[in-house]
């Protein structure tokens, strides 16, 4: 089991009431940071009218394919407002541990509002911390699984942010990545840039957010294969990693193991 000492609050932090949230140095490009800060309010909303609800279907998947188990110590990186690191909770029941990171204070905010709002005991043991993917602050080999949903694609060292993945995690644990696929199929790549054109911007152009997602396009075409990311795993230090294409070929879900 992780050790609270972990997550003391850093001094850099501002100060807060609820014992549930921790605050480190944050190291991330200011652009992406005031985006995710800025659609926090509205961000469950519109993942849920933007897929439909299958987000929640992904979501599953990414967690089961963690492998976490009752009474794991687990975290889930760029956990934004939590259905990663809630899902992960009913995995590890009240005797586990889930800690949920995000470089977002105001999806942290969010997160542990609707933390307060459920009455399962195993959801009581969740914590907030405030961190940086590319620096994580906890020891080596302390956690039994570990998922990242939508957050690979957008950190500046994507070998980085798995390096200390592997650093982080258990020897033999594995870590889920959920993200959008970037696939080598026209077809594939046609509907997903369509949707994005036609369906997502103006849907969040009604929340007055069209730029913020907007960068969505560019994003995915930025972002590696899922050969790619299998290949960026291994020389991370990996034993395996495959790499799923789910919904069609639309998303895409990363395992490696340590």
């Amino acid at each position: 089991m992780a050790n609270l000492q972990l997550y003391l609050p850093s001094t850099t932090g501002p100060s807060l009431s609820s014992s549930r949230l921790s605050y480190r140095p944050v190291r991330c490009t200011n652009e992406r940071l005031a985006l995710f800060s800025r659609i926090a309010p509205v961000y469950d909303n519109l993942n849920d009218l933007l897929s439909l609800g299958q987000h929640r279907i992904w979501k599953r998947m990414a967690v089961s394919w963690s492998g976490a188990q009752m009474g794991d110590c687990v975290l889930d990186i760029c956990c934004g407002s939590g259905d990663l690191a809630f899902l992960l909770a009913e995995k590890v029941g009240p005797n586990g541990k889930v800690t949920g990171l995000d470089f977002s204070s105001e999806q942290l905010w969010i997160a542990s509002s609707r933390q307060h709002l459920l009455s399962k005991a195993c959801h009581k043991s969740i914590e907030w911390v405030e961190g940086d993917a590319l620096h994580l602050p906890f020891l080596d080999g302390c956690f039994d699984a570990i998922t990242m949903g939508y957050g690979l694609r957008n950190v500046v060292d994507k070998r980085k942010a798995l390096q200390e993945i592997f650093r982080v995690l258990k020897p033999g644990a594995k870590v889920s990545v959920l993200d959008f696929n970037k696939s080598n199929q026209f077809l594939t790549t046609s509907i997903q840039e369509w949707m994005i054109d036609n369906v997502v911007v103006p849907v969040a152009t009604v929340y007055g957010l069209a730029k913020e997602y907007k960068y969505l396009k560019s994003s995915i075409k930025e972002f590696f294969t899922g050969k790619e990311l299998e290949s960026l795993a291994v020389e991370a230090g990996f034993s395996q990693a495959i790499h799923y294409e789910i919904s069609g070929g639309l998303m895409g879900n990363l395992v490696a193991k340590r």
